[in-house]
């Protein structure tokens, strides 16, 4: 790695570095969000809001179906993080080919997932006959793009635990070019629909995987891929599953609270189903700039652990909460705001944008709690603890939010009621989180240690 790329996490002033490391992560964020943003986009303006609906409705069964594969990348981050912060170099090396490997093969096997289950799922989903077809036809072109979205995810996993969060962005920008050029080029001039979207995606995607592959194949020293060592490590990949599936199921099965919600935005219908898309595209550019502060808090309390720098853990976690709640703050007011014009970029339908309005006031006034309680997750997990934050998710956000739709929402059926379960239940779990930190932290030494 060259040393203008990486972050000293484990000495020095803390909250410059945090900001450094934050900030293309949070723009690395945006930019793959514009992916599905210019997917729905493109739909939107030229095809209509029928492709516009079938493009969205397929977000959170995606999400279901990916969500531990992508899990796993959070145990490489913090197993590559430690080991490299207390100097490891066998377990490093070990550790990115181990993780290479199975990123690859996970994506091939996510392949076969989504071919098999994107028409069954959608239709259990309660997706509209109009929007079906299209729906299952992206989703079924999304998921070749798997193996190359797998390695993405990881190598970037294997970069951001020392620091690396540059590269990734200047990758992700060029991908993102080529992505909303091939949007336009297939549906605006080819004719094409949902299929030349997803297939816009597909091929960026390739771009940003193999630029990050040859990166780290050009590293130096431990933490260099030589595409002959990929192989897999029993007890490294064991490590990874240990933390990162906790990780990754916790994802799945908050996909399952929100794929619960997406059918319940189903029965209103196909304008209230674009109206969510729309929005839910908006406070996603807002939750991928605070989700880069659970990452930066992921990779700086597993460098300092692994490094035996016990005093900064505290302020690694004090920091990250106050920028985080800046962020969340800032950006979720601001895209309440600025809502109507932001959803006017979606659609120009009267009737989708006030059901868009309905949802971002909701939503983008209080993020900020959301961006609280992943702190907390990243600073445990961070710790190693991945089991006990995953059950404290489940309990307070995804299974409040369950018993919230077949409770208040059932006896007082409406979308504000149904989006009320989300500001609620991330209270609650941050304030669980936050209790949980507290208890394990004091296992914990709380002078330094020289290695």
């Amino acid at each position: 790695m060259k040393k203008s790329y990486e972050i000293d996490m484990c000495s020095g002033p803390l909250l410059g570095k945090i900001l450094l490391f934050s900030i293309p992560l949070m723009l690395s964020g945006i930019l793959q969000l514009l992916f599905n943003a210019a997917d729905i986009i493109v739909v939107g303006r030229f095809t209509g809001s029928t492709a516009l609906a079938a493009v969205g409705s397929t977000s959170s069964l995606i999400n279901l179906l990916i969500n531990i594969f992508v899990g796993l990348s959070v145990g490489v981050n913090v197993l590559v993080a430690r080991y490299y912060g207390g100097q490891k170099e066998k377990d490093v090396q070990e550790t990115i080919h181990t993780a290479v490997l199975t990123a690859l093969l996970s994506g091939a096997f996510l392949i076969a997932v989504g071919e098999l289950a994107a028409g069954p799922m959608l239709e259990i989903m309660g997706t509209p006959e109009d929007v079906l077809d299209q729906a299952v036809l992206y989703m079924r072109i999304y998921f070749l793009g798997m193996p190359v979205l797998m390695l993405y995810n990881f190598g970037a996993a294997i970069l951001r635990a020392v620091g690396d969060t540059r590269r990734p962005l200047y990758f992700l920008f060029a991908a993102g070019a080529v992505n909303v050029v091939l949007n336009l080029f297939f549906v605006a001039v080819l004719g094409m629909g949902v299929d030349g979207v997803a297939w816009a995606t597909v091929i960026s995607e390739h771009i940003s995987a193999l630029l990050v592959l040859k990166s780290l194949m050009e590293e130096k020293g431990m933490m260099k891929l030589h595409l002959k060592k990929l192989s897999i490590q029993g007890d490294k990949l064991k490590k990874i599953i240990k933390i990162g599936l906790p990780a990754g199921m916790q994802g799945a099965i908050f996909s399952v609270s929100n794929v619960l919600i997406q059918s319940s935005v189903n029965s209103f219908g196909s304008v209230a189903m674009a109206g969510n898309t729309a929005s839910a595209n908006i406070e996603g550019f807002v939750y991928t700039a605070m989700n880069a502060v659970y990452q930066t808090s992921l990779s700086f309390t597993s460098q300092n652990l692994g490094g035996r720098k016990y005093s900064r853990i505290n302020k690694v976690k004090n920091i990250c909460l106050a920028v985080v709640t800046a962020v969340g703050l800032i950006l979720g007011l601001s895209a309440a705001a600025a809502g109507p014009h932001l959803l006017g970029v979606y659609s120009s339908d009267p009737e989708v944008l006030n059901y868009g309005m309905l949802r971002l006031r909701i939503i983008c006034g209080t993020y900020f709690i959301c961006g609280l309680m992943d702190c907390m997750v990243g600073s445990l997990r961070g710790l190693g603890y991945s089991v006990l934050p995953m059950i404290v998710s489940l309990t307070g956000a995804c299974g409040f939010r369950i018993l919230w739709i077949f409770t208040v929402f059932a006896v007082y059926r409406s979308l504000p009621m149904l989006y009320l379960s989300y500001p609620v239940s991330w209270l609650i779990t941050a304030a669980a989180h936050m209790i949980t930190f507290h208890i394990i932290r004091k296992k914990l030494p709380k002078q330094d240690e020289i290695i």
